[in-house]
């Protein structure tokens, strides 16, 4: 395997982990907001639904890079780390807010 793969597998397991991770994070949202008030509970949903989108994004960028090309790693990477980003803000965000 050469260097240049090498980084491609550790990055990419890199961002396994770190989407199981928020996976995990979710689940806990999720069970947290089955338990609230019915008022608490909508913004649960709202904050739910939309780490939902965001994680489906994120878990489909990785998808791409596993199955991408040389040529396309490096462009998709760009994506993957936007993808990256938003959900991380978003986990974050509902996190802090729901504590």
């Amino acid at each position: 395997m050469g260097m240049q793969n090498t980084y491609r597998k550790a990055y990419q397991d890199k961002l396994e982990s770190q989407i199981n991770e928020w996976a995990a994070k979710l689940e806990v949202l999720k069970a947290k907001a089955e338990q609230a008030e019915a008022s608490v509970k909508i913004e649960y949903d709202k904050q739910i639904e939309a780490i939902s989108a965001k994680y489906e994004a994120a878990h489909t960028k990785l998808r791409e890079l596993k199955e991408a090309g040389e040529d396309a790693w490096e462009s998709l990477k760009t994506g993957a780390e936007k993808a990256w980003a938003d959900l991380k803000q978003a986990v974050e965000h509902a996190a802090a807010k729901f504590k």
